[in-house]
């Protein structure tokens, strides 16, 4: 294991989009009365790390989450989810039957302009790579806690990994579950991935 600290990456607990599968993108949906109990109870494996720092997400949804957890966060603009543009709010297989595309995803396809731009990919990725790069200092006295949300935070060990931000689509983390980004051999390396309450 590397002396350094660890990169400890939080999921927002569940809302009523999540619990459906739309996409919720700059949308602050609130927690759920289930999302709230789930951050409560992944504190006990939080606790568990010796957080220096904590970054979040400035979207409710998120510093929620972090509280409940038993995390004081500073929130970081790059934190914020993938912008989905005209995709917002809508579930993948509706997005399939509007595009015509049975195997649309993502992070494959991408998203159309709506009510707001929309993002590529690779600006989510470039929005990750300056959150690590903002990370790397803190590393230095201990772990650095990460609280966002979902595609954010898969691109984001992408991003970590060195590879291709579409590797993001293989890293699923539910609502409240953690992840944990380490490197051995000065080589970048997934500790563990995608831990609920029970560790």
């Amino acid at each position: 294991m590397s002396s350094r600290g660890r990169l400890v990456l939080l999921r927002h607990g569940e809302t009523e989009w999540s619990a459906t599968g739309r996409h919720t993108g700059l949308t602050d949906v609130p927690l759920t009365t289930a999302g709230e109990d789930a951050a409560r109870a992944v504190a006990p494996l939080l606790a568990r790390f010796d957080v220096v720092a904590t970054l979040t997400s400035p979207l409710e949804r998120a510093r929620h989450t972090a509280g409940l957890a038993g995390l004081a966060a500073e929130p970081d603009p790059d934190l914020l989810e993938w912008d989905y543009g005209g995709w917002e709010g809508l579930t993948t297989p509706e997005i399939r039957e509007r595009t015509g595309d049975p195997a649309w995803t993502v992070f494959r396809d991408g998203v159309v302009p709506g009510a707001t731009p929309g993002e590529s990919v690779e600006e989510v990725a470039a929005r990750a790579a300056r959150v690590l790069a903002r990370a790397a200092p803190l590393l230095a006295g201990g772990d650095v806690a990460l609280v966002a949300h979902g595609h954010l935070l898969r691109v984001l060990a992408a991003t970590w990994l060195r590879q291709e931000p579409r590797l993001a689509a293989h890293l699923l983390l539910d609502p409240a579950h953690v992840g944990v980004l380490d490197e051995e051999h000065d080589l970048p390396v997934v500790r563990a991935w995608n831990l609920g309450a029970a560790g």
